[in-house]
C-alpha cells in the first residue's frame, strides 16, 4: 500500500478554487476580502491571521437559505451532495459575450450532442457550466454587471431533472444583467445547491468528471467560501 501518495488511490486533483486574497474581486455591495496579520512568529512565536470577508467570496458555495427563508442554511448541507460526478457543458466556445443567456435549448442540445438523446442530466446529477467568463473578464468592470448565466428555462430544466448542484464559472448563475436573480430564486426554491466563480475548469478534457466541493461549516449562513477540486471521471476510488 502506497501511505505516502494518497493521490495513489483518488487521482490527481485539479483545483477549481480562486485565492482569497486583498485583491480579489467581490460582488458589488459586499465587503472586499483583507487578510490581516494579527500575530506574527518573529514576535508572538506563531503566525494568526484574520480574515475579513463576504460568505460568498471567490469560489463559494450558495446554500438554498441564500434565497429562501426555510431552505437550508449552509451547515445543514448534507456531506453527500458535496461529493459527485458532474456533467461539464461549455458553452459559447468559450466566449459566449457579455449577458449571454443559456436556455433550455442549450442544454438539451448538449445532451443531444454527446449521447444522442436529453437523457443524460438525470435525478440527482451536477451540472457545471463553462464559460470562459472568469479566465478573461475577472479583472475587469464588467466582471460581475454583464456575465453570462442562466434564464428561467433552463433553471426551471434542471430542476424539473431533479439535480443535486449547479456551477458556474461566472460569479452568478444569473446573467448579469438579471437584478431579479430568477434563476438562484428558482433553484434555492428546489433545494438545488449553486456553486460560483470555479476556476480551472478549462483543465477538464471531458464531459464528466468527479468533484469534492467542500464549504466552511457556519451556522446559519447563505454560504460560504469552499475548496473545490475536480477528478477525472472513474479515476478516482472516492466510493461517488
Amino acid at each position: 500500500m502506497n501511505t505516502k501518495n494518497p493521490t495513489h488511490h483518488i487521482g490527481m486533483p485539479i483545483d477549481l478554487t480562486l485565492t482569497i486574497s486583498d485583491t480579489l474581486p467581490t460582488f458589488p455591495g459586499s465587503p472586499n476580502s483583507k487578510i490581516i496579520k494579527w500575530l506574527e512568529l518573529d514576535e508572538d512565536g506563531y503566525n494568526l491571521e484574520l480574515i475579513l470577508s463576504s460568505t460568498h467570496a471567490g469560489t463559494h458555495i450558495d446554500a438554498p437559505y441564500h434565497f429562501d427563508r426555510n431552505g437550508d442554511s449552509v451547515e445543514q448541507i448534507p456531506p453527500s451532495k458535496l461529493i459527485g460526478r458532474a456533467v461539464l457543458i461549455k458553452i459559447g466556445n468559450g466566449d459566449p459575450g457579455p449577458n449571454h443567456a443559456i436556455t433550455k435549448r442549450d442544454i438539451i442540445s448538449f445532451e443531444k450532442s454527446i449521447h444522442g438523446h436529453d437523457k443524460v442530466i438525470v435525478e440527482g446529477a451536477s451540472v457545471i457550466f463553462l464559460t470562459g467568463w472568469q479566465k478573461k473578464h475577472l479583472n475587469c468592470q464588467d466582471y460581475f454587471a454583464a456575465n453570462p448565466g442562466l434564464d428561467k428555462s433552463a433553471a426551471k430544466y434542471l430542476v424539473s431533472r431533479g439535480v443535486n448542484l449547479v456551477g458556474t464559472d461566472a460569479p452568478s448563475i444569473d446573467v448579469g444583467a438579471d437584478d431579479s436573480f430568477v434563476a438562484h430564486h428558482i433553484l434555492a426554491g428546489a433545494g438545488v445547491l449553486i456553486v460560483e466563480n470555479l476556476a480551472n475548469l478549462d483543465m477538464i478534457d471531458a464531459d464528466e468528471f468527479d468533484f469534492v466541493i467542500l464549504p466552511l461549516r457556519i451556522e446559519g449562513a447563505g454560504g460560504s467560501p469552499v475548496r473545490a477540486l475536480g477528478f477525472p471521471a472513474g479515476q478516482s476510488q472516492l466510493h461517488l
